[in-house]
This record gives C-alpha cells, sequence and structure tokens, in this order.
C-alpha cells in the first residue's frame, strides 16, 4: 500500500492493486503539555491499543449511521490490522461541530460559562489549519474560497444534526449525556457527501452520571467495554 495522507492518528493508504482505500487507525493522540485532548492540534501522546480501540468504536457507530440512512464513507473494517476500508472521497479543509452545551474554545473565545445548554443545538464551521489555529469559517467564505458549491453548508449541518440524533441516543443508552462533537465531509466521485474520518472519543465530549467529562483515552476504555457487552 502506498500512504496517501499522513495524520495525526490515522494514515490515508491506498492498494495501488485493487485502488481501494483505507484509514490505519494510529495509537497516537491529540493533547498538549501531558494532557489528552480532542480538541487539541497537536499530538500528545501514544497510547497502546488506542488504534483498535478506536477502529470498533467507529465500525459500530459507522454501521449504526448506516442503519438510520446517514450517508458515510464507511465500507468495512479489519480490527485486527487495525484498517477501516473507506469510500476514495475529497475532503475540504473543515470541520463541523454541534454543540449542545457551551464547552471548551467557545467558552474561552466569547467569555461564557461552561455547560450552558443549546435549544437548538448550535453549530459552527471551523477551516482546518493549525497554523490559524482552526478558525471559525462562514458559508460565504467558504464560497469565495472554492472549499464547498452552493447549498453544501446547509447540507452538511442538515447532515451533522441528523448524525447528532443518532449519537445523542446510542450514547445515552450508555448512559452518557453528549456536549458537542465535529465531523468532517468529503465528496465521492458522483458528488455525494459523506461523513468521513472516524467517529470515536477523538470527536466529542460527553458527560457521565455523576458529571465527569473523559478524556478520550478514558472515555474508549469505557465504551469498548460497553460496546463488547
Amino acid at each position: 500500500m502506498i500512504t496517501l495522507v499522513n495524520g495525526k492518528t490515522k494514515t490515508v493508504l491506498k492498494d495501488e492493486a485493487t485502488n481501494d482505500v483505507y484509514l490505519l487507525f494510529k495509537d497516537s493522540a491529540t493533547g498538549e503539555n501531558g494532557v489528552f485532548d480532542p480538541g487539541a492540534n497537536t499530538v500528545g501522546g501514544s497510547v497502546e491499543g488506542k488504534g483498535k480501540t478506536g477502529l470498533i468504536i467507529s465500525k459500530h457507530f459507522f454501521e449504526l449511521m448506516r442503519k438510520k440512512g446517514v450517508p458515510t464513507h464507511y465500507l468495512g473494517a479489519d480490527i485486527d490490522r487495525c484498517l477501516m476500508k473507506v469510500r476514495a472521497v475529497t475532503v475540504p479543509p473543515l470541520e463541523f461541530i454541534l454543540r449542545y452545551y457551551t464547552a471548551g474554545s467557545m467558552c474561552r473565545r466569547f467569555s461564557i460559562d461552561q455547560g450552558i445548554p443549546f435549544d437548538p443545538p448550535y453549530a459552527e464551521v471551523t477551516l482546518k489549519d493549525d497554523a490559524q489555529g482552526d478558525p471559525l469559517i462562514s458559508e460565504r467564505l467558504c464560497l469565495m474560497k472554492g472549499l464547498l458549491k452552493e447549498g453544501q453548508y446547509q447540507q452538511a449541518l442538515d447532515i451533522l444534526v441528523k448524525a447528532g440524533d443518532v449519537l445523542r441516543e446510542e450514547l445515552s443508552s450508555f448512559g452518557l449525556s453528549l456536549i458537542d462533537f465535529k465531523m468532517e465531509f468529503g465528496f465521492d466521485e458522483e458528488g455525494q457527501m459523506l461523513i468521513v474520518d472516524e467517529i470515536t472519543p477523538d470527536i466529542w465530549r460527553v458527560k457521565d452520571a455523576a458529571g465527569n467529562i473523559p478524556n478520550q483515552i478514558d472515555g474508549a476504555r469505557m465504551l469498548l467495554d460497553l460496546i463488547r457487552h
């Protein structure tokens, strides 16, 4: 296989013989100053088994999305090799965020308290640019920069809300309350918009029944046990 993209926590691979595309889930985790944080732009360390755990969780949620009619790039998973087979897609450098409560960078940016509920949920879109600190970006700027076509910004937000409904329901069945999450979208050869990347604790914040907010490592271990049982 050849490497197409080598990211912080995953590598995009292509089988030259078949043209199949895969995501290799790595054991690296994002964070800063020794603290794991799914919202960080740097790798904070490595945790043995994290890649396999993330793939098992992604498989669970991608297959759930498929059952619920939410379009994704997921085609299958080889757990032992930490590989997820996916559709070949073009991915604009954007992240779509849905917030059910105020948390994290939003509170710092706007000087507001943590934990204030949003009804309906609050959506944000950021430009994936580590050097610029992933700034917020509007629909108009996405069109000006050629990142999206007319109507695709809202289409992505509509899919994001549907995906959020699926996530909230499933996580609630595990005793977890979804605070916020982020997703990326891509387009296949036919122009269909699909959720891409992963669906793991690396993309969300949750709160347990005791009010604790586990980091992505502890959250993944907890979810793995719940999914298996």
